[in-house]
């Protein structure tokens, strides 16, 4: 069903008000297909969790909400699985599961905010584990003439909060849902992250479960970050971004104590966080929007802000950094204006 004028104040974590001019709700592939054949749905937003989109006030293309449920076991062997999920699955509530079955691969990102059908487009990562550590492949359906193929790993072309899905088919296929080859024995887990090794000594455990690592991730993730629920948010604003070995060693001469990861091909992340509090806007606020006092990466809405707002306030963070260290924040968060 087609509907207009709908609020979309409760269909994004940063609590904007906005309206949607056309709203559909597809709840199948079929659903889906039969939308995209309406002329008026040609440049349509999808949206999913709406923890990744920020409404600039009265959107100008119409959207459709993702709303394909389900989660099934496609494949089973001896030592792991394959699950597919529906793409307006909560990827949380997939973790969960997950963890309920006893299947490891998905526990350090717990309480990632989203959909599963945003997960491949972001290639969503946390605590030393990304998507594509444990991706199989998804469904896409072509917006053009409505045809469904499947993408596996290699097609994807995953990168760091990137995919193919933000380049070449950016606005040109829609993912439906996400299968995941996960483990039923012998875990790959990963507790290199300082924070994770920490908690886990600090509570006795010498060989964490899927589920131990779980939860200290659930534990540091609701330490650090708002709830959206009572703080509007979209949890990482901006990108950790990435800078070449010449650049790093420029930096570090004006920086000396700039914290820098090695990556491949000799690039180097830094934490947007410190170039943020370094500048000074940590726990800044401009009416009802500004970063996070115990996150800078987080830009939260304090009540009323509007999404023009906060794209502004966000621009000036950017600028800001830009001005002092010659690096550029990439936003996460999509803009749908």
């Amino acid at each position: 069903m087609i509907e207009q004028g709908v609020s979309l104040k409760t269909y994004n974590s940063f609590g904007v008000a906005a309206e949607a001019a056309l709203f559909a709700v597809a709840k199948t592939i079929e659903d889906l297909q039969s939308i995209l054949k309406d002329q008026r749905f040609a440049s349509a937003w999808i949206l999913g969790g709406g923890s990744n989109t920020l409404f600039c006030d009265t959107p100008k293309p119409p959207i459709i909400h993702l709303a394909i449920s389900g989660i099934e076991i496609t494949e089973e062997q001896r030592d792991e699985v394959v699950i597919k999920a529906g793409a307006g699955v909560n990827w949380h509530e997939l973790v969960l599961w997950s963890l309920e079955k006893g299947f490891g691969g998905l526990e350090n990102l717990a309480l990632i905010p989203g959909n599963v059908g945003a997960a491949p487009i972001q290639n969503i990562g946390a605590y030393g584990v990304e998507l594509q550590d444990v991706f199989e492949s998804c469904t896409l359906v072509n917006r053009k003439d409505q045809s469904v193929e499947t993408y596996d790993k290699v097609a994807c072309q995953f990168g760091y909060r990137d995919s193919i899905f933000k380049r070449e088919l950016k606005h040109k296929v829609v993912i439906t849902d996400v299968s995941l080859r996960l483990k039923k024995e012998n875990y790959r887990l990963n507790t290199s992250y300082g924070a994770i090794a920490h908690l886990l000594t600090s509570k006795g455990i010498s060989t964490p479960s899927p589920k131990d690592i779980a939860d200290v991730v659930i534990g540091i993730r609701t330490t650090k970050l708002p709830d959206p629920k009572q703080l509007g948010n979209a949890g990482s604003f901006f990108k950790n971004p990435i800078v070449d070995h010449d650049q790093v060693i420029q930096l570090k001469s004006s920086f000396p104590d700039i914290p820098h990861y090695a990556q491949p091909n000799q690039n180097y992340k830094i934490p947007a966080a410190w170039l943020i509090e370094q500048v000074g806007l940590k726990g800044a606020r401009e009416g009802d929007v500004g970063t996070h006092k115990h996150h800078a990466l987080v830009l939260v809405n304090y009540g009323s802000a509007s999404g023009h707002e906060i794209k502004t306030f966000s621009q000036k963070v950017q600028q800001t950094v830009e001005e002092r260290f010659a690096i550029r924040l990439q936003p996460e968060v999509n803009f749908c204006c």
